[in-house]
């Protein structure tokens, strides 16, 4: 995998593409997970957590996953890169450009994750890295999640001795 500086704008910008990476690791998106997370937001809406009341009301046909969920579950999902960008200090989540939950998530489903480098701009308190993620549904041609995801990676912090 080759490895490239933060700071290296050209070579990073050699890396957008139009091509997304393989699909990463499968993770099952479980009722228990579904629960879980409807405790810790305290949205606990039927559709998500109500299973004998989603399958008769639900469009769906059961329950499913809290899109903020899906896309909370992006770090588990490692996407592939040929690639790895290293040198910086810290990396920080700086937002979206883009973010749209095109199709639900059903409770017992496996999703996966691909990428794509769509952009990168040096800033003057680092290298701005855009990336398009999306979160597939196993089975389905239609993402669960597109993201543009917006990563400020930063460099090293001098040590004052």
């Amino acid at each position: 995998m080759a490895e490239i500086r933060f700071d290296d704008i050209e070579g990073l910008k050699a890396q957008v593409s139009e091509d997304f990476s393989g699909w990463g690791p499968e993770i099952e998106v479980s009722q228990e997970m579904i629960n879980g997370f409807a405790e810790l937001t305290g949205d606990h809406q039927w559709i998500h957590v109500d299973v004998e009341r989603a399958r008769r009301e639900s469009p769906f046909g059961g329950p499913i996953a809290h899109g903020f969920l899906t896309l909370s579950l992006l770090p588990m999902l490692r996407t592939r890169s040929d690639f790895s960008i290293v040198g910086y200090g810290n990396a920080v989540n700086y937002g979206a450009d883009k973010l749209r939950f095109v199709a639900p998530v059903p409770a017992g489903a496996k999703i996966r994750a691909r990428s794509r480098l769509r952009g990168v701009d040096q800033r003057p308190k680092g290298t701005m890295v855009t990336n398009e993620l999306q979160v597939g549904i196993v089975g389905q041609d239609v993402p669960a999640i597109v993201y543009e995801m917006l990563v400020l990676y930063n460099p090293p912090r001098k040590v004052k001795t």
